[in-house]
């Protein structure tokens, strides 16, 4: 197949999984499978285990990591990007169009959808909390790992204190929970080329574009890094980057606080990976860049070190996920992201919208639907939104 029409034909298979994947991470990962795996064969059953393993273990989205490998096994670079656009346009666009729905609207601090949107985020995050604590801390240690985590992140309200939660976790991790670790041998893995460029380019943006806001002062670059860091050090899936995104963004002013919680509880309506939230933030910024240029920004930003991370990473996975001691890493990082969840639990998502009773009613009833009931999240997004303005009305 040519180079052209292969890069054509990942763009589509991803543009209609973009426009239908609901649910979250791990539901994408089996929209992927069943189209790719089952239906295209584009993969084998165990390359695919392989390359979801890999996502798991890296910072970042998993779902569109996995989407960009694939791209990439498929067609290349090419077809990496290809997959990439078409799974995240479609969610994209759609936060894209909210912001600017919001910025017609004026203000919004006393609008009842919206606190209903707010009252909806609780119980998303509260899911996305009790669901990975079930797997990632199902011990002891771990447990109490996750909630020293919490601590810190509380006590330390800055992205210091969850980068310092961060490395301690997988510190602990390396020294106490390697010896549990399982090897598993690991089928190899296509596309070897540029891993070692692409590492270098990792490191360097992480380490010379905070250097190089301060030289320059501008506020694009100053941004552009806030989302790359962002995106370098979240573990854990879309849920996870709340709290490094609140922080980077709401205490310098770039978003006020009610405006953020907004567009996280849209986010959980939209199909596609909850990364896109990033697009809706740079639209919505108050100071320039915003708009679309905004939204391009910060989704190339929170996007690119992932990306990055899976190009460098691919080809030597089979060597490194056979390690006890990366293994072990991974499980304290994984607990010590779980901490950070239930910390961006309590603030900003808890504080910012339970004001009374009723309020945590409601969120006790979107929680049921979400974990009890099954109910798609967007439907509980506009449920709650109605619920609120119906409760105002009376």
């Amino acid at each position: 197949m040519k180079a052209n029409a292969a890069c054509l034909e990942v763009f589509w298979a991803f543009l209609r999984l973009g426009l239908t994947s609901f649910g979250g991470p791990i539901a994408h990962l089996s929209y992927f499978r069943a189209d790719l795996v089952e239906r295209r064969r584009w993969i084998d059953e165990a390359a695919f285990a392989d390359l979801v393993a890999l996502c798991q273990f890296l910072p970042g989205p998993a779902s569109s990591q996995v989407g960009f490998a694939l791209g990439l096994h498929r067609a290349g670079l090419c077809g990496g990007f290809a997959a990439w656009l078409g799974f995240t346009l479609p969610s994209a666009l759609a936060l894209v169009a909210f912001a600017y729905g919001l910025s017609a609207l004026g203000d919004l601090a006393h609008r009842p959808w919206l606190h209903g949107l707010k009252i909806v985020a609780v119980a998303v995050v509260a899911q996305a909390v009790w669901m990975m604590a079930k797997s990632l801390c199902p011990d002891r240690p771990r447990a109490t790992l996750a909630a020293l985590a919490a601590a810190l992140a509380l006590a330390v309200p800055s992205s210091g204190g969850q980068i310092a939660a961060i490395v301690a976790g997988g510190l602990f991790g390396l020294f106490y929970l390697a010896d549990a670790a399982t090897p598993q041998p690991a089928p190899h893995l296509p596309w070897r080329r540029g891993a070692i460029a692409a590492a270098v380019a990792f490191v360097a943006l992480l380490f010379g574009l905070p250097v190089l806001a301060q030289a320059t002062e501008s506020h694009a670059i100053d941004l552009f890094d806030a989302f790359y860091r962002a995106g370098a050090l979240v573990f854990g899936g879309g849920h996870v980057v709340l709290p490094l995104l609140q922080q980077a963004v709401v205490p310098p002013g770039w978003i006020n606080a009610d405006a953020f919680l907004a567009g996280y509880g849209a986010a959980q309506a939209v199909p596609g990976p909850l990364f896109s939230f990033a697009a809706f933030l740079g639209a919505a910024m108050i100071g320039s860049p915003n708009g679309l240029f905004g939204a391009l920004l910060c989704l190339v930003a929170i996007y690119l070190p992932s990306c990055l991370l899976v190009l460098a990473v691919l080809p030597y996975w089979s060597d490194l996920r056979a390690r006890p001691e990366a293994q072990g890493a991974l499980k304290g990082v994984n607990a010590a992201v779980v901490g950070l969840l239930l910390a961006a639990l309590y603030n900003p998502v808890w504080t910012g919208a339970i004001f009374s009773a009723r309020d945590f009613g409601l969120a006790v009833l979107a929680f049921l639907l979400l974990a009890v009931w099954k109910t798609p999240p967007w439907a509980v997004v506009i449920l709650g939104a109605l619920a609120a303005s119906l409760a105002a009305a009376v």
